[in-house]
């Protein structure tokens, strides 16, 4: 197994970020190093001093205090829609559960929601602290699509289209349980391009950046979907995942720019995005599931 120095790490500190004057030169240095890390790992390592350690430690000790909740409680928060609500043990996933919040409205709205029907009486220090995280990964994500645009040489309009699939963030709290099957295994989140596992340990003020599949569709397959998954260990963990998620209904089409029948022949079909995220959800984890939905 690789270690996580096999891993691109870049900077977007806050005396960093400034410096990046759209179209700048030292705009169009960070947007091919987004693009060379996307193609060569399909991820990277990204610093961000706005997550402080006080901010960090702050959030994870209020999402263990959600996770403490009882079961009744955590059961009224449900969704119609896949991967959102609660989501309990089950013989599936047995060692973990999961909150998924919808923010397909305002997000501060749709989060506040969620902690006003899990405590009633409130809990502003996990409120504080989702909204914050919140809005600096809205940012990013924001910052990292149009980076993309750039590193591709795409025409500038490309910019507004690429934050259709930045529309909204899902936010995704997860505890892994332990047992004795799970315990002794390796820590972290792993992820993997090609068929070596690389075990990743994220820093308090960092946070780990994947392709995913819509992107992988997106880009006419130049940048490719990581394979991932996190091994649990001897005792319980916590992850927070944002997901760049487009808007309901939209329908994921690429930039011809993107395809060349010599070298890069076109390689999906246009697609509904609510429609992929069922038919994902119905197969369950499956291989290349981008491939068989709208592959050509």
């Amino acid at each position: 197994m690789g270690s996580e120095n096999e891993i691109p790490i870049l900077d977007f500190n806050r005396n960093i970020r400034l410096k990046l004057e759209e179209g700048g030169e030292g705009w169009k240095e960070m947007s091919k190093k987004v693009r060379q890390a996307f193609e060569s790992h399909s991820c990277f390592l990204i610093r961000c001093d706005d997550i402080t350690n006080d901010l960090h430690d702050e959030f994870f000790t209020s999402m263990k205090s959600l996770f403490d909740l009882p079961e009744e409680t955590k059961k009224k928060f449900c969704s119609p829609r896949p991967y959102r609500g609660y989501t309990a043990k089950s013989c599936v996933i047995p060692y973990a559960e999961s909150f998924g919040i919808d923010n397909d409205r305002n997000p501060d709205t749709a989060q506040q929601d969620f902690i006003d029907l899990m405590w009633p009486q409130g809990n502003p220090t996990l409120s504080a602290a989702l909204s914050s995280y919140s809005s600096k990964t809205r940012e990013l994500s924001s910052l990292i699509l149009k980076m993309v645009v750039e590193a591709f040489e795409l025409p500038q309009h490309y910019k507004l289209d690429i934050g259709e699939l930045n529309n909204y963030n899902d936010a995704r709290m997860t505890k892994y349980l332990t047992s004795e099957e799970t315990k002794g295994s390796n820590i972290g989140l792993l992820l993997s391009k090609t068929d070596n596992w690389v075990d990743i340990n994220i820093p308090p003020n960092g946070f780990v950046v994947v392709v995913c599949d819509i992107l992988q569709a997106w880009s006419n397959g130049r940048l490719e979907a990581a394979t991932h998954r996190v091994v649990a260990k001897d005792e319980e963990r916590f992850v927070f995942v944002f997901f760049a998620v487009p808007r309901e209904g939209l329908i994921i089409k690429g930039p011809s720019e993107l395809v060349d029948n010599e070298n890069y022949p076109k390689r999906y079909r246009p697609f509904n995005y609510d429609e992929y995220v069922n038919y994902h959800h119905s197969i369950g984890s499956q291989e290349a599931p981008m491939e068989k939905f709208a592959g050509i």
